[in-house]
């Protein structure tokens, strides 16, 4: 649950007021000092979102350079407009700089929609010569706009703003590829490591820098950029993370990456729920490395992997996973038992290496029961798939139960397996209905006599030797017996509670 914050306005027309007074006239001075005093008058009760701290910022270089036109020297009017410049293109980019590697600040501002020539004046008023007084006053109108579209608008208008355009991540099957041919060559022949170990860290990198730009993609993905930083609280960093990691996830589970494009190297003989062991010296290292870097990613592999085997069993999407998708291609010679079987494999050993043995805060990430009780979930009475079909994830089920008692006992719970019933009436069918129509027709005829009627709808009841008084219903379970108006019983609407008349 996201924690309400505060705003330093009353209402949004007070606001809206504000940017009225600095994007009516771009020539109105006037109004552009009142809007000044309101912010400034803001900033001594609450601390301000970055957003206004900026335009603030930015509002009293423009006022001052209305002030100071036609005065020879302009050193201090530059350098109060680069650093306005500076604190804005920092301040948005700085809290997206998440990961254990470091992003440039271009890819960054670009996922933002931030206009890259900001970025390049920024780096060069930061490192270089001062960009002339012309180039500063264009890019404080521009930055101005930029906020008006991004912050202004969407705040003061959220459901009538324009949503901005997604951000389409860059493909991580290259450097899947580029990490598993380096990997491959390597384990083959374990001289090449020294010469291609800086290339393997390097590609590991890249890989984590992918992680890093998916989560500030999962930011702009919601039409959102967090402009107040105690806004960002866990709940939200959990969502972005875990939106990152599937996509991750996604990527490692196409074919040719942790299931290998041949059939031959996807099992082994004898072991059938166990990743080859050449596929798994290719892709530990790098499981390690970002297991490291996200604890949660086992988990989320897991129950992706988990909710593949589980839609090609057909549950409904409420069953598996509102976004739950298959991750095989569609086409026939590829919807083989062999890359369902490769990543069941890759679930078990991801629950009997990361579940077993961790911490207590890991365990609560992935754990044994949580898997067990997806499968059983999805493999329950509600499926409709055929045997073949459910085959890999009861498989599944069975080696992930086995040697656990208590999981054993559930998993025995499940109807065995069989083919889909089909859907087709037959004339049992209709027998059935009759009967049981035919039941409740023979309950209705006789309302004065509930329990006769009720015991004779279900056969002949044998005395009852104990006490003659109570009635008997073999048809009930042991220790149930059918009550009547002289045990003090009444009809009443259910729901409603009528007090038992003593005899």
């Amino acid at each position: 649950m996201r924690l309400p914050r505060r705003v330093p306005w009353e209402s949004l027309s007070e606001l809206d007021q504000v940017c009225s007074l600095i994007y009516a006239d771009e020539n109105d001075i006037d109004a552009k000092v009142q809007a000044v005093n309101r912010i400034s008058a803001w900033r001594a009760i609450t601390s301000l979102p970055h957003a206004l701290e900026s335009t603030l910022a930015l509002l009293c270089a423009i006022l001052d350079d209305s002030r100071r036109q036609g005065l020879p020297s302009l050193l201090s009017l530059r350098q109060s407009y680069a650093t306005a410049l500076i604190r804005l293109v920092n301040g948005l980019v700085d809290p997206l700089q998440v990961g254990a590697y470091a992003r440039s600040i271009a890819s960054i501002a670009a996922q933002l929609g931030l206009p890259a020539w900001l970025v390049e004046l920024r780096h060069a008023a930061t490192h270089e010569d001062l960009p002339s007084i012309d180039v500063l006053r264009e890019a404080a109108r521009e930055a101005m706009r930029w906020l008006l579209d991004n912050y202004f608008l969407p705040t003061l208008n959220p459901s009538a703003a324009a949503p901005s355009p997604k951000t389409v991540l860059r493909p991580l099957s290259p450097l899947l590829k580029q990490y598993k041919t380096l990997l491959k060559g390597t384990t083959r022949d374990a001289s090449l490591l020294p010469t291609r170990k800086h290339e393997i860290a390097k590609v590991t990198r890249d890989i984590e820098r992918w992680v890093a730009e998916a989560k500030v993609a999962a930011n702009v993905s919601v039409d959102a950029i967090e402009w107040d930083i105690g806004a960002q609280d866990d709940s939200m960093e959990d969502g972005r993370e875990r939106w990152a990691l599937e996509r991750l996830c996604d990527a490692l589970l196409e074919l040719g990456a942790l299931v290998p494009v041949s059939k031959k190297k996807r099992t082994i003989s004898g072991v059938p729920l166990a990743p080859a062991p050449a596929n798994l010296a290719i892709w530990t290292p790098l499981l390690t490395n970002l297991q490291s870097l996200h604890p949660k990613l086992p988990a989320v592999l897991a129950v992706r992997i988990v909710s593949h085997l589980l839609s090609r069993s057909g549950p409904s999407q409420a069953d598996v996973g509102a976004d739950t998708v298959s991750l095989l291609p569609q086409d026939d010679a590829q919807m083989d038992t062999s890359y369902d079987r490769c990543l069941a494999g890759w679930a078990n050993w991801l629950v009997d290496t990361c579940g077993a043995g961790a911490e207590e805060e890991e365990q609560e990430m992935l754990r044994r029961d949580d898997i067990v009780v997806s499968l059983i979930t999805g493999l329950g009475p509600q499926r409709e798939a055929s045997k073949t079909d459910i085959m890999v994830a009861q498989d599944l089920l069975t080696a992930l139960c086995a040697g656990h008692p208590h999981l054993e006992r559930v998993a025995a719970s499940l109807p065995p397996i069989a083919d889909a019933p089909s859907n087709q009436w037959n004339s049992t069918d209709i027998d059935l209905m009759q009967q049981r129509l035919s039941a409740v027709l023979a309950l209705a005829r006789a309302p004065d006599a509930p329990s006769s009627s009720a015991t004779g709808a279900l056969g002949a009841q044998p005395p009852n030797i104990t006490n003659p008084m109570e009635p008997v219903c073999t048809g009930l379970p042991p220790g149930w017996r059918l009550l009547s108006e002289k045990d003090g019983w009444r009809p009443s609407p259910i729901g409603v509670h009528v007090p038992r008349v003593p005899a």
